[in-house]
């Protein structure tokens, strides 16, 4: 099936908010508001929601990267829908099940393809996965300090994680927009690529998780996610604990005498 394009998606109000394809066992998820830079608004958020599960529970897929449409990764919130909640609504807006935590909360590994700007919410979307590749054109920052607010998404948080608590200060606090090749200075991206690449390589490194050990992944990514939510000692402890349990499988002990013998 033909996947939409710019001009299908601005022309068709039909068009899904989120396309979605297979390369092998990788699946690429794809932003599709790009009349709208592939602003995140409640619509777009909960149609990714659902193709984000439906490739977890999806035994032929072991590795999903996200994208955007168009020029942009994904330019923001939706401002509209932003000036019309209540704080009440935007209390519950911001509870979980959101986006974010459901993406932290996958088993399977998430590659965001940033083809091009990711602010805001964009860039909070994107620090959500697990790894960036970053297309050489594109622009990243949090702007929210400009319109009176701060990230609300999690942002903070994952950027002090991402790139240490003074260089999150200078991109929270001054609203500034950096640009790839300084986001890969300062490790808030992990690799960079031209814009036509940017997808190719991503996929390249997806399928290259994806053919690894599914229960070896889960395991990975919840001792990373101790490393980044526990105190080092308890940390340890979840490390020991995962890599207990996947000695005990007779998967391991099969690719252990595997490499052993092709050694």
């Amino acid at each position: 099936m033909k996947t939409p394009t710019s001009h299908d998606a601005q022309a068709n109000p039909n068009a899904p908010l989120v396309t979605s394809r297979d390369e092998g066992r990788v699946r690429i998820l794809t932003l599709n508001r790009p009349e709208a830079r592939n602003a995140l608004n409640a619509a777009i958020r909960l149609d990714l929601i659902a193709n984000l599960h439906e490739a977890e529970h999806d035994a032929g897929i072991g590795a999903i990267v996200i994208t955007g449409e168009g020029t942009a990764f994904a330019a923001g919130a939706d401002l509209k829908e932003l000036l019309a909640r209540t704080s009440d609504q935007q209390r519950d807006f911001l509870q979980p099940p959101h986006i974010y935590s459901v993406i932290e909360g996958l088993a399977k590994p998430v590659v965001a393809a940033v083809n091009g700007h990711a602010l805001g919410a964009g860039l909070e979307l994107a620090t959500a996965c697990d790894v960036r590749i970053c297309a050489n054109e594109a622009k990243l920052g949090q702007p929210e300090i400009s319109l009176g607010l701060i990230p609300g998404g999690g942002g903070t948080q994952r950027l002090v994680r991402l790139v240490g608590s003074g260089q999150a200060a200078r991109l929270v606090f001054s609203g500034e927009a950096i640009t790839a090749e300084e986001a890969y200075r300062i490790g808030l991206v992990e690799s960079l690529a031209p814009r036509a690449d940017v997808v190719a390589k991503a996929i390249e490194l997806a399928a290259a998780m994806a053919r690894q050990d599914a229960h070896s992944l889960a395991a990975a990514k919840r001792a990373l996610r101790a490393a980044r939510e526990l105190a080092y000692p308890e940390g340890l402890r979840a490390e020991i604990k995962e890599f207990l349990a996947l000695h005990a499988r007779d998967e391991a002990k099969a690719r252990i005498r595997a490499f052993l013998e092709k050694r």
